[in-house]
Formats: structure tokens, C-alpha cells, sequence
């Protein structure tokens, strides 16, 4: 890449965000007034998202909209750099964190406690992710990926319902632990080749004598990862954050927080230890198929709406998994592609379905399944709006669901036929749970209590529109999103295809 410059509108992107939320906590009063500088400031970021996943030259490729500033932390020895840019991989992670920053803000419009506070702090997430999600120097990555945690606790812990302390703490516990390992492998990194620059890291690992061996550094940055995506056993924090967790902060926890451990993954772990990925796929394929199964499974036995859509996030991560397992196959980026796709179909679909649940919750103010029941007759376009999200879930052709599942299984059944075939069952229970949690809730006979009900109001449904849209146009049309991340996903692929050739002409 160049020398210092400030391309700029990655910097605006990153910290407006906070900026916004500053002003609003020094100068902003009264609810309407938060609601609608909040609003205007998550409009604005999802417009330069747009921006930048549009502006994009995908013919170029490679890292683009570059912000560095060298020696951002005086202190030469360390050499951490101010290093912001998106390539193929992360440019549609951009647009999807502006998406569901917006839909969050919009569907946030409702909240009665504490307004100022809590648009601060949801502001400040935003900021959050999106710095993990662009940040290129190791450094600037963890700060970002670390300040994510406290509006969470915050979020959670305030506006939450249930147990909200005890789900708040244990959010917080895991990503800790998560953090420390994680911590200690990017340390680790910088005594073995002196640089925290994530792009110049691959080949400084490759001509480098690491201080522990590839395999226990991959582990401890993998961890961290496992934990945020999360990978079973690691999962339990999320069942708890979810259920207590406000809607909009179950919007994008969901949507974009999930992703960042599977970003990680392809980003750092992939990119930087391909031969560690090939020869440990085959874990990475049992992990997947044990989040897909248990994950269904599990869901199944649900009652609360919230839980069982959390439980739902657990099983398709585990396709994101074994999509990354495809790299130990025939070379091709598909799986991977699949992988990335996933992460992104999902945060829509998934986003969507929290989105609805919230606005069932505040007019039945109960989430028990078994009470409810035909809500389709007294909210008809809130009930079409569910049923999208859930056909969508369950990997219907013409949504984005399907797309993203059909990429994952043409990529790792080469490598993996048996488990991609058992993983396959798993779309089996899906649309199980799925149809079985629509007819109970939207159909079925109606009950008195809940004719008062009524669909939302029509601005209500702006949020709910975007993602409804989002999901057609991937699934109609999915190269608008698929020929970036393939783009962004094949030097791994390439780097791990010259390992297996290499392994074969020494057999």
C-alpha cells in the first residue's frame, strides 16, 4: 500500500457515530430532538456505506479508501500505525453494519428510559464495529473490537428485561476471556516480525522465526474468535444476551457483533495461517456440523420467540464453519465465498426476525409462544414480514438464505462429503422450527386477548422494509455481493492451494 494519507471517508464512517453521540450527550435535549439527531446521524452512515460498498473498484481489487498515518502512537519501537481500509471481504461487512446501525437507530424510536443515554451508547457500538471491521493495524483493531463491550454492558444491563445484570456480566465475562488469548497471540506476533500491520503480517509470518510454534498462535487469536461467533461450548453467553437484551441491541448483536468473530476468522486467522486453517479444516468442519445440529436441535424446545431466534444464530453459524472447512478442498473459493455470504445473508434475516419479535413484544408484552396465536389476522403485514424472515431462514430459493447455504455445501462437500451431507440435515429441522413457530404464533385459532392488537404504524415499518428488501435482492440477484467477498476470500484460497500442492509433491 501507498505512504501516509488520509483518504477521509473511512475516518467519517469509523467515528461519526461517536462524534454524534458526543453531541448528544454535551448539547442535545429532549427525546425528540435525541431521536432524530440519533436518526439523521445513522442515515448519514448508512448513505456513506452505501458509498463505499458502490465505490468500491472491484476490478482493482485489493485494499481501497486507505487512511494511514504511521507512528500513530509515538513510540517508534512499537510502530503503530492510524490504518483504516476495505477490500472484497470487508467493504459488504461496511454496508451491513450502516444497514442494521440504522434499522437499530429507527427501531429504537419507542424507547422510553433514559433516551439521551441510550442512543449515546448505541452510537458509540456503532463506532465500534465498524472500526473493527476496517481497522488494518493490529493494535487499532483490538481497542476498537474491546470498546464494543462497554456499550453492550450498558445496552444490556439498563434496557434489558429478565436477568439483564446476570446476562450483561456474562457477555462481558466471555469476550474478556476471549480478548485476553487473543491479546496474547497479537503480542506474540509483533516480538516474532515487529509490525502490528495486518497486511504486511502474512508474508512476515511466512519468512519469520515465531516465538511459539504457528499452530499454538493460531489458537489463541482462534479462540477469541470462537467465542464471539460463537462456537459450541463457547456459546452460552449468547442464548442469555439475546433473551434479555433490547431489541435494536438484539438487532445488532445478531446482525453485525456475531460476524466479527467470523470476520476474524477469514481475516486474520485464515489470511495469516493458511497451512494451520488446511490442516485443522477437518475441526473446523466438526465444529460446524456440531453448531448446526445441537444448535437445531436445541431450538427446537424453545418457547420464548427471542430464545429460539438466538438458539436459530447458533445453528447457522455453523455453516459459516464449515464453509471455512472448505479450504482443506479442491481450491476453490466457493465455500469461502459461501462463508462470508453467510455472515452477511444472516445479519438481515436475523436482524429482520428481532425486529418483528420487538414490535410483537410491545404490544402482547409476552414472548411465550404457547400465548400466542392468530396475531396473523390482527397484524397481517407485520405476519408477512415474520413469515419473509423465516422462509428466508430456512433457506427458501429466491431469498438470500438460500444463496448463501448453496455456496457453503458446493464447497465443502469435495472436502468433507459425509459431514456436508449430515450438515444438510440441518436445513431439514430448520424449516421444522421455522413453519412450526409461524403456525403457532401467526395462525392457528384466535384468542380474545389479542384483538386489540394492530399493525405498527407505517413509519414503523421503514427499518422493517430495508431488510426485507436486502433479503430479495441477494437472493434474486446475489453477485452484487458475492463477487466481492469471492474477490476478498481468494488470496487465502490461493495461498492455501499452493500449501496442498506443496504437501502432495513431497508425498
Amino acid at each position: 500500500m501507498a505512504g501516509d494519507g488520509i483518504h477521509g471517508i473511512l475516518t467519517t464512517i469509523v467515528f461519526l457515530p461517536l462524534v454524534g453521540a458526543l453531541l448528544i450527550a454535551a448539547f442535545v435535549r429532549g427525546d425528540k430532538r435525541v431521536r432524530a439527531v440519533a436518526g439523521a446521524i445513522a442515515l448519514a452512515e448508512l448513505i456513506l456505506s452505501v458509498v463505499v460498498f458502490a465505490g468500491y473498484d472491484r476490478t482493482a481489487g485489493g485494499v481501497q479508501f486507505v487512511d494511514r498515518v504511521s507512528n500513530w502512537i509515538p513510540i517508534s519501537s512499537l510502530n503503530v500505525e492510524y490504518l483504516l481500509g476495505v477490500d472484497g471481504l470487508s467493504a459488504p461487512m461496511v454496508l451491513l453494519t450502516g444497514l442494521l446501525g440504522f434499522v437499530a437507530i429507527i427501531g429504537s424510536f419507542n424507547v422510553k428510559l433514559r433516551v439521551r443515554e441510550y442512543f449515546v451508547w448505541l452510537l458509540i457500538l456503532q463506532t465500534a464495529v465498524m472500526g473493527v471491521f476496517t481497522s488494518l493495524d493490529f493494535i487499532l483493531f483490538f481497542l476498537l473490537w474491546e470498546l464494543e463491550l462497554v456499550p453492550m454492558y450498558f445496552l444490556i444491563s439498563i434496557w434489558g428485561s429478565g436477568r439483564r445484570e446476570y446476562s450483561a456480566m456474562k457477555f462481558l465475562i466471555f469476550t474478556f476471556l476471549g480478548s485476553a488469548f487473543m491479546l496474547v497471540g497479537i503480542l506474540v506476533l509483533f516480538f516474532s516480525t515487529g509490525t502490528f500491520d495486518m497486511t504486511a503480517l502474512p508474508e512476515k509470518i511466512a519468512a519469520a522465526k515465531l516465538l511459539l510454534p504457528a499452530g499454538a498462535i493460531f489458537g489463541l487469536l482462534f479462540v477469541g474468535f470462537a467465542i464471539k461467533l460463537p462456537v459450541w461450548p463457547l456459546h452460552t453467553w449468547l442464548p442469555d444476551a439475546h433473551t434479555d437484551a433490547p431489541t435494536a441491541v438484539s438487532v445488532m448483536l445478531a446482525g453485525v457483533l456475531l460476524k466479527m468473530g467470523g470476520y476474524g476468522m477469514i481475516r486474520i486467522t485464515g489470511a495469516m495461517f493458511p497451512e494451520v486453517m488446511v490442516d485443522l479444516a477437518w475441526l473446523l468442519a466438526a465444529a460446524g456440523i456440531m453448531n448446526i445440529i445441537y444448535g437445531a436441535i436445541v431450538t427446537i424446545r424453545q418457547t420464548d420467540l427471542k430464545r429460539l431466534v438466538a438458539f436459530s444464530s447458533i445453528s447457522h453459524m455453523g455453516f459459516v464453519l464449515l464453509g471455512l472447512s472448505a479450504i482443506a478442498g479442491s481450491g476453490s473459493s466457493v465455500g469461502l465465498t459461501g462463508a462470508a455470504l453467510q455472515m452477511f445473508t444472516h445479519g438481515t434475516i436475523t436482524g429482520l426476525m428481532f425486529l418483528v419479535v420487538g414490535m410483537v413484544y410491545d404490544r402482547a408484552h409476552t414472548r411465550y409462544i404457547p400465548d400466542l396465536g392468530g396475531l396473523a389476522s390482527r397484524m397481517p403485514v407485520l405476519a408477512i414480514s415474520f413469515i419473509i424472515a423465516g422462509l428466508a431462514s430456512l433457506g427458501l430459493p429466491g431469498t438470500s438464505g438460500f444463496v448463501a447455504e448453496i455456496l457453503i455445501f458446493l464447497g465443502a462437500f469435495p472436502a468433507w462429503s459425509w459431514i456436508t451431507a449430515f450438515a444438510a440435515t440441518g436445513v431439514v429441522i430448520t424449516a421444522g422450527y421455522i413453519l412450526w413457530m409461524v403456525q403457532r404464533t401467526m395462525f392457528g385459532p384466535k384468542l380474545e386477548r389479542w384483538d386489540a392488537l394492530r399493525d405498527p404504524k407505517p413509519w414503523e415499518f421503514v427499518p422493517v422494509a430495508v431488510l426485507v428488501a436486502m433479503i430479495f435482492i441477494v437472493g434474486i440477484y446475489p453477485a452484487v455481493v458475492s463477487d466481492l467477498f469471492r474477490a476478498g476470500v481468494e488470496p487465502i484460497v490461493q495461498a492455501a492451494q499452493g500449501i496442498q500442492q506443496a504437501a502432495a509433491s513431497v508425498r
